[in-house]
């Protein structure tokens, strides 16, 4: 189960963006592209959305019997000797463009159009947690409890499934669309009508980008 909050609060956004005192201009001097750099990177780290994931990682084992007979290989499950997990995993997502490095190579403009290639989105994984208290097991009499290290195993794979289904969330075009509404405002305020105003990312990111778009993680495996 997912849960998107699509974090587009316009006028906090341009607040972050700008000064809101931009006078309109309608030439294309030499000084509006500096002026426009100067404003876009105000908007510093402009978060866009965030996602909301549960996750129920599960396992289970049981002893088998292996060996030959007559020359024929068998395998044979052990009765009463099974063992299950299921691991509810709660993890928040954040994308976000950073504009820090917004430089003039990021504006092109030709005549009445400009176009923006916004910096590389990233995505933070602000928190997994596990809810001990949710954590459903069975365990045959004859077998083991699960230790503490196969615990940490099952925590870190339902982690690294979160991480690999993120392309498939479309929070990455979550980033797109949030920075263009709050771009786009503001280059309308510098005089460019907004069907003349391009935002784009410099290329479509795929699940092979993933770990240069990743940024933070913080895991929190305590009670509450």
């Amino acid at each position: 189960m997912k849960k998107l909050i699509f974090l587009l609060a316009a006028a906090l956004a341009l607040a972050s963006c700008g000064d809101g005192k931009l006078t309109k201009q309608t030439d294309r001097s030499i000084d509006t592209v500096p002026v426009m750099v100067m404003q876009i990177r105000k908007c510093s780290k402009l978060y866009t959305a965030e996602y909301q994931v549960h996750k129920i990682v599960t396992h289970n084992d049981k002893v088998e019997l292996k060996g030959s007979l007559f020359n024929r290989k068998i395998n044979i499950g052990v009765p009463m000797s099974e063992r299950k997990i299921a691991i509810p995993i709660d993890a928040k997502l954040k994308a976000y463009v950073d504009f820090n490095g917004f430089t003039e190579k990021n504006v092109s403009i030709r005549g009445d159009k400009v176009e923006i290639t916004l910096p590389d989105p990233k995505v933070e994984l602000v928190s997994t947690r596990v809810d001990h208290d949710e954590i459903k097991k069975h365990v045959a009499l004859i077998r083991s409890n699960f230790t503490d290290a196969e615990m940490a195993s099952y925590e870190r794979q339902g982690r690294e499934a979160i991480i690999k289904s993120i392309p498939q969330m479309g929070i990455i075009d979550m980033a797109r669309v949030g920075a263009t509404h709050a771009l786009v405002p503001m280059l309308a305020r510098l005089g460019f009508k907004e069907e003349n105003i391009t935002i784009t990312f410099r290329k479509e990111f795929t699940a092979d980008d993933l770990p240069l778009l990743l940024e933070n993680t913080t895991i929190e495996n305590g009670r509450q």
